[in-house]
């Protein structure tokens, strides 16, 4: 009797803690779509706050959703793999080339460890773990193979960066030393930057999927609920609407809505049938 009395005690604090911890990323997660507001409407030359602040919330709000999810152990996995992986990727490609191409930051993004700014890295934390939650969702049978959760996790948090290089391109953060060639009505950004973003995403990815996985409570939070899915969806459409109505860049909003909707709007999709 006693102990399940002290099991029962023990889900019942896990699960307590877990909505804390949740509440905390909501919290984020609303400071996310404030800052992106207040981004849109500034000027060009005064975005760099609301830029690492919309990342910096971003990527708590990911790191506190992996915690109430799965635990302490999920949130340092992510911030490791993700925030280490994407630190070393960058360093590599700064320095090599490779993955991504020839390319270099230009100091306007604060603090960088090797020259790669530490807002980067953290922007690879703050979306790989919806792109986790993506790719789980979308093959949603409890015997679905990794290959698959790999593959569409993967392209979910790659298809995202053909958003991001342009808008960061216009706003001076880095240079292509040879943007060419490029993605159709994507101009600025080689397609190397494309490939190797998809051979670390599949990384990644892989990384976190073998390494994080039984929930934390028993009536697991649904994969396509939450603070990181809703966070990836508007992304998606904050991005979309951003590029087409306030960057200029028309051309960049149809393609990249058209490869990150790939994935986004069936998730979207489940997303709204879960919800009805």
């Amino acid at each position: 009797m006693n102990v399940g009395v002290e099991r029962g005690g023990s889900r019942a604090a896990a699960r307590g803690s877990a909505a804390r911890i949740r509440a905390v990323a909501w919290v984020c997660g609303a400071l996310v779509v404030l800052a992106q507001i207040v981004y849109s409407m500034t000027e060009p030359d005064a975005r760099l706050f609301t830029t690492v602040a919309s990342v910096v919330a971003f990527a708590v709000a990911s790191v506190c959703d992996a915690f109430a999810r799965f635990g302490p152990r999920a949130a340092a996995l992510l911030v490791v793999v993700a925030g280490g992986g994407g630190l070393v990727a960058e360093t590599t490609g700064v320095h090599t080339g490779f993955p991504f191409g020839d390319y270099r930051y230009t100091g306007t993004l604060g603090l960088e460890i090797a020259g790669v700014p530490v807002v980067v890295a953290l922007a690879w934390i703050m979306m790989s773990w919806p792109a986790l939650l993506v790719g789980r969702a979308l093959a949603a049978r409890a015997d679905r193979p990794a290959w698959l959760v790999v593959g569409i996790g993967a392209w979910a948090l790659a298809s995202w960066d053909v958003f991001l290089d342009p808008q960061m391109v216009d706003a001076g953060h880095w240079t292509w030393s040879d943007p060419v060639p490029a993605l159709p009505g994507v101009d600025g950004v080689p397609l190397t930057n494309y490939g190797g973003w998809l051979l670390v995403s599949v990384l990644m990815i892989t990384a976190l999927h073998g390494t994080v996985g039984r929930a934390r409570v028993a009536n697991e939070l649904d994969l396509r609920a939450g603070p990181a899915p809703v966070l990836y969806l508007w992304t998606y459409g904050s991005s979309v609407w951003a590029h087409a109505a306030f960057f200029g860049r028309p051309t960049v909003s149809l393609v990249a809505g058209v490869l990150m909707g790939l994935v986004a709007v069936p998730f979207a999709c489940a997303l709204w049938r879960a919800h009805r």
